[in-house]
């Protein structure tokens, strides 16, 4: 903060005048900026950060004008212009952890996970406490294929957060991927204990419990998570399945109708009823289906032509017609 004090010993009144000036300056154009955001003008509101900064003012001061600068473009989905704003932060203080964090997250939504990890590390450097920036370094390695390296991460979010019931989860998920059961059944259990209500862990725990051949515990659990997110469709999906495993394809048909009508774009909702209905015979229903699901997934047309659920349908017409007409397109 400026010494007042200081300044009138060594330059006089006159240069506490101007300073002040230019601090009232700085401030007005601030609040200008904060009551165009909350008009929702957005634009405006940058044009007069930008502004404030044209005036001297507290380090602190000016590093909060470029976090609110980077978040007005970041919620314009401008993230050129994001980036700049979190690189100038840095430019005033090289040890703001989250720019750096802020600039990995607008990265990763570019699609650029190298720059993101980059960044994330570097925010975790600085501050070794920030649990957010380790479980997004877990979460990239999980997405490129490292899960030793998302394991020894998410472990690193759950010394820091034992409360992270999505952490738990994610790890669970992990090891159900490499074929460690018991440990996701544990991770998975952990996270339902402290939040009973995550639909992503309920629904992981039917596919652990599958795995296991625990059965009915399974579609126990894609019920749990259904009730709790009837917009998650994979839940209707794999309880379908199990049904289908089971013979019981009236009750797959039902599960899938129902996931339907909750989520109407799920292709793999409708193609699977649509070998459900081959499966009865019941070929009109069957095309229908068909017809919707490669609409919505056009590559459904290579699978469809190899799959033994759907071989009788094959000597339809309609069938090679469906195949005809999606070759010309």
């Amino acid at each position: 903060m400026i010494n007042y004090k200081e300044i009138i010993n060594l330059r006089g009144a006159e240069y506490m005048k101007t300073n002040l000036n230019s601090l009232d300056r700085r401030y007005n154009y601030i609040i200008l900026a904060e009551n165009f955001y909350l008009e929702d003008s957005k634009e405006k509101a940058i044009k007069f950060y930008q502004k404030a900064l044209k005036f001297p003012g507290d380090e602190d001061d000016t590093i909060d004008i470029l976090y609110n600068i980077a978040f007005i473009y970041d919620e314009m989905d401008n993230v050129k212009e994001a980036l700049k704003a979190y690189k100038e932060i840095t430019k005033v203080d090289n040890k703001e952890a989250g720019a750096y964090y802020g600039m990995a997250t607008l990265y990763e939504r570019l699609g650029d996970k190298e720059n993101a990890l980059e960044n994330y590390f570097k925010a975790a450097e600085i501050n070794p406490e920030y649990d957010r920036a380790y479980f997004y370094i877990a979460n990239i390695y999980d997405e490129i294929g490292d899960k030793q390296k998302a394991i020894k991460y998410y472990k690193k979010v759950i010394q820091l957060v034992p409360m992270d019931y999505i952490a738990y989860n994610n790890l669970g998920s992990i090891f159900e991927e490499i074929n460690d059961y018991q440990k996701a059944y544990e991770m998975v259990k952990k996270s339902i204990s402290i939040n009973p209500n995550y639909y992503k862990a309920l629904f992981n725990m039917g596919v652990i419990q599958k795995k296991l051949k625990n059965l009915r515990k399974a579609v126990e659990y894609y019920n749990k998570s259904i009730k709790e997110n009837n917009t998650y469709p994979y839940s209707f999906l794999n309880k379908s399945v199990i049904y289908i495993e089971q013979g019981k394809i009236k009750g797959a048909i039902d599960t899938l109708t129902e996931g339907i009508e909750y989520n109407p774009y799920a292709e793999y909702l409708y193609y699977n009823r649509a070998c459900c209905y081959a499966k009865l015979n019941k070929k009109d229903e069957a095309f229908r289906d068909l017809r919707k699901a490669i609409v919505l997934f056009p590559e459904f047309i290579n699978i469809m032509k190899e799959d033994e659920d759907l071989k009788s349908l094959y000597e339809d017409d309609r069938f090679i017609e469906l195949l005809n007409k999606v070759k010309k397109n």
